[in-house]
């Protein structure tokens, strides 16, 4: 009798990172969905995409100069960046 084996990279889940605020991030979130809905659409689609891979994905993300290298940006628009550590 022939034993039956899953692939387990069917049942692997991507790793999801934790995201915490700072009070002036959240004070910024706050006022952009009240009064600019797509900055803050953006901005959310970006936070998802740290989440997942925080490395590699939208917005150009770069490791900073001068820090260690765990300190990212990521553009939102030409004046805003999200900066962030892993």
């Amino acid at each position: 009798m022939r034993e039956s084996r899953r692939d387990d990279s069917l049942f692997r889940q991507p790793m999801i990172y934790k995201v915490e605020y700072s009070k002036a991030a959240d004070k910024t979130l706050r006022k952009w969905k009240k009064s600019n809905p797509h900055l803050f659409k953006k901005a959310m689609k970006l936070l998802l995409d740290i989440m997942q891979h925080p490395r590699t994905g939208l917005g150009h993300p770069e490791d900073l100069i001068g820090g260690n290298d765990i300190t990212y940006s990521r553009h939102i628009t030409a004046d805003d960046r999200i900066i962030y550590n892993i």
